[in-house]
């Protein structure tokens, strides 16, 4: 099951994974003020969770702010992939330049590697390597339910940008056909920004994916 909150101005998609256990995995904690801290923390005490750790899809700041108060909470360990570390030792800066002011993520992060399988509760989540938005992108799959978590490598109707610190484009496109357009088609996508979407549906619609080396 996931539960998806909008946070920030930036509207970023923090989505919480819980099953039948009532263990949880919290992806992109990018709560900010303290209304939305409130809003996650009461949905995971409503419905009796029990938080087992942080998943980041990589280290933009808008995906980290309330890194640190998630993780202090509820004392979790935090995974990502180490080449996006650069990106959450600048998030702090970077958040001041748009008008954030938050405690920085930390730095003790478990590293995530191609293949890797990161279970909780009753769930299993396979790990695929995405760099391209940034260094260290990675996207979770779950095989059994067919979703995937595709941060800012795949939205509804576009892909992540490049042209921020360690972004590549051709990476990126490296990465859409190899490790995320690979997947089957009624995979739900649930991304870092906007509403959920297929693998087929993007497919077939995604203007950004309309040449033909993208697909071929």
């Amino acid at each position: 099951m996931i539960k998806t909150f909008y946070f920030n101005d930036l509207r970023t998609c923090c989505h919480v994974l819980y099953d039948d256990t009532k263990e949880c995995a919290i992806v992109d904690p990018g709560c900010y003020t303290a209304t939305e801290k409130g809003r996650l923390v009461a949905f995971i005490e409503d419905n009796g969770l029990t938080p087992r750790m942080i998943l980041l899809t990589h280290g933009h700041f808008d995906h980290v702010m309330g890194c640190a108060f998630v993780s202090g909470k509820w004392n979790i360990p935090v995974f990502m992939n180490r080449q996006d570390i650069p990106q959450t030792e600048r998030a702090t800066s970077y958040g001041t330049y748009f008008g954030y002011e938050f405690e920085a993520p930390g730095s003790d992060f478990t590293d995530l590697k191609q293949g890797d399988v990161i279970s909780f509760g009753g769930t299993s989540l396979q790990v695929r390597l995405t760099p391209g938005h940034s260094a260290g992108g990675v996207i979770y799959y779950n095989e059994i339910e067919r979703y995937a978590l595709t941060g800012d490598s795949l939205f509804a109707g576009s892909i992540g940008r490049t042209d921020l610190p360690s972004g590549d484009l051709d990476l990126l496109m490296k990465s859409l056909k190899e490790q995320i357009l690979t997947l089957p088609g009624e995979t739900v996508i649930y991304p870092g920004h906007g509403p959920a979407s297929t693998i087929g549906e993007e497919i077939n619609t995604n203007p950004f994916l309309e040449p033909s080396e993208t697909l071929s």
